[in-house]
């Protein structure tokens, strides 16, 4: 089995490397890059165009698609590819957004991050900010690729720090030949600790909340943070005690469950709660 899922993932990377291969590499440069022989490089071009994908070998641009793959088969090879790189699955909704917004990039960019994390290789990226500008050319060392909030992130250390990137806002990905030092699993789990995985940071906050019956039974097979201890009321309520790494995120989090969900500690994150309420009623 585990030959199979090492089969399959490296032909999903073949196919991404393929749509866009700049440095025009050809079968015996990824039967290098995957540790194998020639042979089964071009094993496995035969077997991804039996089954229905136009990828070639040429001379003078390497492995290439005459055709490029849809946006279904995309999505595919990308659910596949994650589930078969991480232990979590992916949430489909992300999948097409993905794809719809950078079409064979997606697969392409996906491959080149998860290239560099199993290989501890230096990416360079070009990346849309939040002002709508285009960054170019920062160097970051990918350390996972996970799904928040309906998206897929990559984080990563730049200039020492960890930071998060939307792959959505990905505009070029090139992969280097540097490499750097791997950051320990416990490191980065470390990070998450307090977060429902969309923030990242050293902070720490002992929160408090209260769900009435019906959360609580929406709530009881979930675990919501590592820290969290859950106390059952006599009216079937239950109090939420956790260690967060952001209140910001707690806020936005509680606002959005609605009735029913009720901050007890601290005050501060009461009150951020209480603003953002304000603000959605502003609205109407």
């Amino acid at each position: 089995m585990l030959e199979l899922q090492t089969k399959i993932k490296r032909q999903i990377s073949i196919i991404g490397i393929a749509l866009q291969n700049d440095k025009h590499l050809k079968p015996v440069d990824l039967a290098e890059m995957f540790n194998c022989e020639e042979l089964t490089i071009k094993r496995d071009l035969q077997e991804l165009r039996a089954a229905g994908f136009d990828i070639h070998s040429e001379k003078k641009t390497g492995v290439c698609f005459e055709t490029k793959p849809n946006s279904k088969v995309l999505k595919e090879a990308i659910l596949q590819y994650y589930g078969l790189s991480y232990s979590e699955s992916a949430v489909d909704k992300a999948t097409a957004l993905l794809v719809k917004q950078l079409k064979e990039k997606s697969l392409a960019f996906f491959v080149t991050l998860q290239r560099c994390i199993d290989e501890n290789r230096i990416a360079v990226i070009d990346y849309i900010k939040q002002e709508g500008e285009i960054e170019k050319n920062r160097e970051i060392q990918p350390l996972l690729i996970f799904q928040s909030e309906g998206y897929y992130r990559i984080l990563a250390r730049h200039d020492h720090s960890f930071k998060q990137y939307h792959l959505n806002k990905l505009f070029k990905v090139t992969l280097t030949d540097r490499k750097f030092k791997r950051v320990p699993k416990e490191e980065i789990d470390e990070l998450f600790a307090g977060s429902f995985r969309s923030w990242i940071g050293t902070e720490r906050h002992t929160v408090k909340i209260q769900f009435s019956k019906v959360w609580a039974e929406r709530l009881k097979p979930r675990q919501l943070m590592e820290s969290q201890v859950v106390t059952e009321n006599p009216d079937g309520s239950v109090v939420y005690e956790m260690v967060v790494n952001s209140l910001t995120e707690v806020a936005s989090w509680v606002a959005s469950r609605g009735e029913g969900v009720n901050v007890l500690e601290p005050q501060e994150l009461r009150e951020m709660v209480i603003e953002i309420a304000k603000g959605t009623l502003g609205n109407y």
